[in-house]
């Protein structure tokens, strides 16, 4: 008999996570499918407690319900409950459990391009629900300083309160740091000519990330690498998320080759400039 896996989220039609998904049943020989539940607010409840009934293995969750669905869940992780929200759920032993994958993804990343983050800088665009988890990846690997970039800083979250929060225009005013984080949705296809901050003043930092991997090149990356600085993009994040997913839903461990293989085939279809 075939499990059930899948995404709930509110518009789904160009994600890559059921062709992510499919590799890794193919590689590791899971009889599985992966399916997409496009779900209403009001019906969020019913999703989950409809796919506990269907007896899923587990399922992803993606925006804009990371925050609302931990409220219909048994218990959930500590990254979850530190970070506030959930995009992973496990159907175990009639439970429902939360983790949120999203900050392993981004430490995964982190992992793959040999970058330390002990007692190092970091700026991060953006006060929205990505920056939650790479703040407290963060935090738990002992950065030593986080500045928060933010459009509105009378409206940011009360968990960036005891952070050091900045407008975009007093980036230009920044020292140098370690690394700058764009947690944003701006430079994502098809609005590819934005970027939040200016091509001079990338040359403060080491290392740019970007979490968005459509464009595998934003105009932020394009920056960045114009002038030397080391550019990621966010595609091993969402590959490192997707991966330690199915880790925790049937208690496996999977290698690194597995990763790479992911890696070149999603990255052929954005270079190719469609989804399959």
């Amino acid at each position: 008999m075939s499990s059930l896996y899948g995404l709930i989220g509110e518009k789904l039609g160009h994600s890559f996570s059921p062709i992510i998904h499919s590799i890794i049943f193919k590689e590791l020989s899971i009889n599985a499918y992966y399916n997409l539940f496009e779900v209403n607010n009001e019906h969020l409840k019913d999703a989950v407690y409809g796919l506990k009934a269907l007896k899923a293995k587990g399922v992803n969750v993606t925006i804009p319900y990371k925050v609302d669905i931990m409220k219909y869940l048994n218990d959930v992780s500590i990254e979850s409950n530190k970070i506030g929200a959930v995009n992973t759920i496990c159907f175990k032993d009639n439970k429902t459990i939360g983790y949120n994958t999203d900050y392993y993804g981004f430490g995964i990343m982190l992992n793959k391009y040999n970058i330390t983050i002990k007692g190092k800088t970091a700026v991060i665009l953006g006060t929205g629900g990505a920056s939650k988890a790479v703040v407290q990846y963060l935090l738990d690997k002992e950065i030593k300083d986080i500045v928060l970039v933010s459009r509105d800083i009378s409206k940011v979250d009360e968990k960036f309160k005891n952070f050091r929060l900045i407008s975009y225009n007093e980036i230009k005013s920044l020292k140098e740091t370690d690394m700058i984080i764009n947690c944003t949705p701006c430079g994502m296809h098809p609005n590819t000519n934005i970027s939040l901050i200016n091509k001079e003043d990338m040359s403060k930092f080491k290392v740019a990330v970007d979490l968005i991997y459509n464009p595998t090149q934003t105009l932020f990356l394009k920056y960045a690498k114009e002038l030397g600085v080391v550019s990621i993009n966010g595609l091993y994040m969402l590959i490192g998320q997707a991966v330690k997913s199915q880790e925790l839903w049937n208690n496996i461990e999977i290698d690194s080759v597995i990763y790479d293989k992911i890696y070149y085939r999603i990255n052929s279809i954005l270079q190719g400039g469609k989804n399959e």
